[in-house]
């Protein structure tokens, strides 16, 4: 049985399901009389009141509980359309059998795998694909018409685009959710908190205790860490005495829970940094490089330009373990120096012990200022940090295993991208999950039911923000950091603990989170 399946038991309610099921047949008569009718949308008065009662029967009284346990997509009797997205529409989706999958079931008998972040749907054109993974098939949509159906084994969600205010509701008991959130905590700090991230069955994030680790995917391949040395030391040396700072910050991201400015607005008092974009401006861009898609897209005379610098500070905007971005990797393609804070877990992926400069080494940016000084008055201990453009100076396994094991690749044609391959990796699961149940449901004394499978902490668990220099108690209470960030922490939560309130009331309105915070608050409020 899944978590949130929140099932009672009663002769009150027997009767309730019965009066139940006796409206919502009525109301499925009411419907198929419509769609024979008519080939458009229904905006009628009365077909709408009929949905929403139907939805408020479902959700009042949910069907799917006590012994049925999860919903088995083999059981084909059980599975009738409930929704607009008829069997006839599914069976017209077309798809390419990959080798090895020998799925003989029909698109009908599918599980079907719903995207909620609609925006992300890694299919066109179309809102609805078969999927033919390495070994079973599934229906994949995003097509929100389906939450409710009963052959949706699986809500797929877009971290930055999970707002708990926007929830699927009610949960339903036989699906699972899954987590895609490649990008940086900061986008949504619900999901580091215990309560938020237990939400999700599966996990794909950067983190490598997720289900689908992304941990590298700022990496394209270990190629582009080898790649020669866009500017040599000598030319470095050359601009550097026509005038160029040792250290260059390309930041136009300022006010970012990682409190970075502060930070190099402190090193600045200690060191010369040329700083190009709208954050500590210290010199302008060339005009030909004033667009800022020419440093997000790797464009070839923005890489020439900052690769004439030693030191780039590779500040990430948010801190948590294995959050690491091209901040990090693009330094070190170019051949520069990256002076890193981000992940404080970098050290076990970097390709030696002698690769970046980590910020958090020293006990203060004075500190780390007479130490990059000193590198760039010493051109052999600064080669030292390049050793690793050598293949047999990579002696990190973990960074090696990595890159080689993942299944999802860079732009390589020659494996799936990541978002396909999670599709792929929830899609196999359920396959897994739904096979288990049906062998329970025939012979319980010999197959036990599937384990529940849920998230934690490690997933994701990003830490509360603090001041990038000094203690928080030193900040101006009218701080704008201050006033920002750690308040986006501690309300996040808020809104984690509203949403489980939620599910585990079985509501399925979800504009009730504020009265469940409230709640929540007063009760906390009461505690002696």
């Amino acid at each position: 049985m899944l978590s949130f399946s929140l099932c009672h038991s009663s002769k009150q309610e027997e009767h309730l399901h019965a009066t139940a099921s006796f409206l919502i047949l009525i109301l499925i008569l009411q419907e198929e009389k419509h769609w024979e009718s008519s080939n458009t949308t229904c905006v009628c008065p009365e077909l709408k009141l009929a949905m929403a009662l139907r939805l408020w029967i479902i959700a009042a009284f949910p069907l799917f509980c006590g012994a049925q346990g999860p919903v088995d997509a083999g059981d084909g009797g059980v599975f009738q359309p409930q929704s607009a997205l008829t069997d006839m529409e599914f069976a017209s989706v077309s798809s390419y059998r990959g080798p090895g999958n020998t799925d003989p079931r029909p698109n009908k008998e599918l599980p079907i795998l719903l995207w909620w972040s609609a925006n992300l749907f890694p299919h066109f054109p179309g809102d609805t694909e078969r999927v033919d993974c390495s070994r079973s098939s599934c229906l994949v949509t995003s097509n929100r018409k389906v939450q409710l159906y009963r052959r949706t084994a699986s809500v797929i969600f877009y971290g930055t685009d999970f707002r708990a205010y926007e929830a699927p509701l009610p949960r339903m008991p036989h699906q699972t959710w899954a987590l895609f959130h490649e990008e940086s905590p900061m986008n949504n700090y619900l999901l580091s908190h215990s309560v938020g991230i237990r939400l999700f069955n599966y996990t794909a994030t950067f983190r490598r205790e997720s289900d689908y680790p992304l941990t590298l995917q700022w990496l394209p391949s270990l190629d582009y860490l080898l790649a020669p040395t866009a500017v040599p030391l000598l030319e470095k040396n050359r601009w550097r005495r026509a005038g160029l700072a040792p250290v260059l910050y390309m930041q136009s991201h300022c006010d970012v829970p990682s409190d970075r400015d502060r930070y190099v607005q402190e090193l600045m008092k200690h060191i010369e940094i040329d700083s190009y974009g709208k954050c500590l401006n210290t010199r302008p861009l060339p005009e030909h490089l004033e667009d800022t898609s020419t440093a997000t897209g790797e464009d070839a005379r923005f890489m020439r330009f900052v690769s004439r610098y030693k030191f780039h500070l590779a500040l990430e905007n948010g801190l948590c373990p294995d959050y690491m971005t091209e901040k990090l990797w693009r330094p070190m393609h170019q051949g520069c120096v990256p002076v890193y804070r981000g992940s404080s877990s970098v050290s076990d992926w970097l390709p030696n012990n002698r690769s970046a400069i980590l910020v958090d080494d020293f006990p203060s940016p004075r500190e780390l200022a007479e130490f990059i000084k000193a590198l760039d008055q010493d051109d052999e201990e600064y080669s030292r940090y390049l050793e690793y453009k050598t293949p047999s100076r990579i002696t990190n396994l973990r960074l090696l295993e990595g890159l080689e094991s993942r299944e999802w690749g860079v732009n390589d044609m020659s494996k799936p991208n990541y978002l396909n391959g999670f599709e792929c990796f929830v899609c196999e699961r359920e396959n897994e999950r739904l096979a288990a149940v049906k062998a329970h449901r025939k012979n319980p004394k010999l197959n036990p039911p599937p384990q529940p499978k849920m998230a934690n902490s490690s997933h994701m668990g990003c830490p509360l923000p603090s001041p990038g220099h000094g203690p928080v108690e030193s900040l101006d209470p009218n701080d704008s950091w201050l006033q920002m960030w750690p308040q986006d922490y501690w309300q996040s939560l808020d809104q984690a603990e509203g949403l489980e309130s939620l599910i585990r009331h079985n509501e399925s309105e979800p504009s009730l989170l504020w009265q469940h915070i409230q709640s929540i608050a007063v009760r906390r409020a009461r505690r002696p």
